[in-house]
C-alpha cells in the first residue's frame, strides 16, 4: 500500500519527539486517510527548518513500512 501526504513540523515541535512527549506524528493522505506514523522514521528529514515536504510511504500487507522517502 502506498500513501502520499504533505508534511510542516517545525524543528521546536519535533522536539517533543526526542523528549519522548509525544513518539507519533498524525497526517492525512491525498486520499484523506489519517495515518500515525511513529516520530523516529523522520529524523533522518529533520533540518533547523523542521520538517517540510512532500513524502510517499509504502507499507507491506502486515502493515509495515517498507520505506518513506521525501518526493
Amino acid at each position: 500500500m502506498i500513501f502520499y501526504f504533505s508534511l510542516n513540523i517545525t524543528y521546536h515541535d519535533f522536539q517533543l519527539f526526542y523528549r519522548g512527549e509525544v513518539n507519533k506524528v498524525e497526517v492525512h493522505d491525498r486520499n484523506g486517510r489519517t495515518l500515525w506514523i511513529h516520530g523516529r522514521h523522520f529524523r533522518r528529514f529533520l533540518t533547523r527548518s523542521g520538517i517540510v515536504g512532500q513524502f510517499k510511504m509504502e507499507l507491506n500487507a502486515q502493515g509495515e513500512l517498507v520505506s518513506l522517502c521525501k518526493v
